[in-house]
């Protein structure tokens, strides 16, 4: 019966077990929702907010962020055209050049679709 069931999204036990209407981790102790499980398998990609974005929007940095050999960083409120969806290392998934700055890859959690 284990077979059938997804694995914790948590910890990735293969343990998990039905308890009502939730999916139980006996490891971490970690309850979620069947239908949780399948959205989060959904390849859409989210601004902060919760808009979803697409290739060639233009989107703004919410917080202030520093940039390796930049003394200024990115500010909050700095608007970045015409950006790319990618699978780029760790949670960057978008591609851009930041004016001032060059091309570099962001986080969708810092950015709001304008």
């Amino acid at each position: 019966m284990s077979d059938s069931l997804p694995p914790c999204p948590t910890c990735s036990s293969e343990y998990t077990y039905e308890l009502g209407a939730l999916l139980v981790c006996p490891e971490c102790a970690n309850e979620w929702a069947p239908a949780t499980a399948a959205d989060a398998a959904d390849d859409v990609i989210r601004d902060a907010v919760g808009n979803v974005l697409a290739d060639g929007d233009t989107v703004t940095v919410v917080k202030s962020l520093k940039v390796k050999g930049s003394p200024t960083g990115i500010k909050a409120g700095t608007k970045v055209r015409n950006i790319r969806l990618v699978n780029g290392v760790g949670d960057h998934d978008i591609d851009c050049k930041v004016d001032g700055i060059g091309p570099m890859q962001l986080k969708s959690s810092v950015v709001k679709k304008v």
